[in-house]
């Protein structure tokens, strides 16, 4: 069995610890090692071919991916748990991922409008939950949002073996899903969820099931985004971007920022005096009142419009509120470097526990690579993790865009 030495043996132990069959550490063990050594496209096949694996493995990755009954949640929470033991984690936060595909056997595929590049695709569509540690986004859970036929066909999502409790589930539905899932970690509770919630049909959703879970949130939000005004006998409704219109309401900030030829010019960033709350979703759904601070950013030279944030953390400087919201820019990276050689595109199986049995490992083979002590205490041919760019271009099989949209 190929390894890296102590360092995997130490990181395998830990995450794959719920494993108490021996032959699926085996085969956990040169899964992970073939996703961060063979290059090219990562199927059990390919990676079969890389020394000094044997041809026959391929049949065994096969089997552990598609076949074996293991449960994926213990080791995605495992991998978190060592993300926040080896990290200082400041936020939760979400990204979409478009993966093209051909045909219509693969598990979730589904033909939707592409909202980046505006035409209709054959794809899977997924959602990916990312802890965030100083300029690093760790991938800890992963979503797949089924559409189409799959919310409709009982045998498809029979012979994909897709849970019932999967169908007709939004994004909106597995983002407060993932915070649901951690508010009893009590080191990772407390952190607040980082959201591009710009082209999200169910906005209102988000953010009551976030207040639910007493969460803190910095979410971009549309101008169109409605909020009411606080302190009124009847609340007034009134849209973000023509909240901040009114020059009297709101406070100017100047922040410095320093381009790329060097040169520091001052940005402004503009608040609103008071505070606002978010309108209930529905009749009945009392999710109690929380207090939102909106922060405006005008575009610097007035290209392109400004943007907005809607933010519970009221008592933070808007350069912290910002820095958090940063957040989601450094996982649309995370998310091209996952694509780029980890394999997130690469599965070609058919059945719904084998596409997360494969974001699992492409999710382990990522916090392997990334986190501190990584490429120092790798041994027997290791390869240092590869950089992760800052705002890479999206990769043509690839497509990713708010997270919500």
């Amino acid at each position: 069995m190929p390894g890296d030495g102590a360092y995997m043996q130490t990181f395998m132990d830990e995450i794959f610890r719920a494993f108490r069959r021996p032959e699926q550490r085996r085969w956990a063990h040169a899964y992970l090692w073939a996703l961060i050594h063979v290059p090219g496209k990562k199927t059990p096949r390919r990676m079969a071919l890389a020394e000094p694996l044997p041809p026959a493995a391929a049949h065994g990755l096969h089997r552990f991916i598609n076949a074996s009954p293991w449960e994926w949640t213990p080791v995605r929470r495992r991998l978190a748990r060592r993300v926040a033991a080896l990290t200082t984690p400041h936020a939760w936060t979400v990204a979409e991922l478009i993966i093209p595909k051909r045909g219509e056997h693969s598990v979730g595929v589904h033909r939707r409008l592409d909202p980046v590049t505006g035409r209709t695709v054959n794809c899977q569509r997924a959602l990916v939950l990312f802890l965030v540690s100083g300029t690093q986004c760790y991938p800890v859970d992963w979503s797949l949002v089924l559409g189409g036929a799959w919310d409709s066909d009982q045998e498809r999502r029979r012979r994909a073996r897709v849970p019932g409790s999967e169908a007709g589930r939004t994004p909106a539905d597995h983002v407060v899903g993932y915070a649901a899932g951690v508010a009893g970690r009590p080191r990772l509770a407390g952190l607040p969820w980082v959201l591009d919630l710009t082209r999200c049909d169910d906005a209102a959703g988000v953010l009551a099931g976030l207040a639910r879970q007493r969460a803190d949130v910095v979410c971009e939000v549309p101008p169109d985004h409605p909020v009411l005004l606080a302190g009124q006998h009847t609340p007034a409704v009134a849209e973000v971007g023509a909240l901040m219109e009114s020059r009297h309401a709101r406070q100017t900030h100047v922040l410095l920022r320093q381009g790329p030829d060097g040169r520091v010019r001052p940005v402004p960033v503009h608040t609103y005096a008071g505070t606002v709350m978010a309108p209930r979703p529905g009749p009945g759904d009392d999710v109690g009142v929380r207090p939102y601070r909106v922060l405006e950013r005008p575009d610097p030279d007035g290209r392109r419009p400004a943007r907005y944030w809607l933010t519970t953390l009221t008592d933070r400087r808007v350069e912290e509120v910002l820095r958090l919201a940063r957040s989601h820019a450094a996982a649309l990276s995370a998310v091209t470097a996952l694509g780029r050689g980890f394999g997130v595109l690469d599965f070609e199986g058919r059945s719904f526990p084998g596409w997360h049995h494969h974001m699992t490992m492409v999710s382990a083979a990522y916090v392997y690579q990334r986190l501190p002590g990584a490429a120092e205490g790798a041994t027997g041919g290791a390869t240092a993790p590869p950089e992760a760019p800052p705002r890479a271009r999206t990769p043509p099989a690839v497509a990713l865009t708010g997270v919500l949209d």
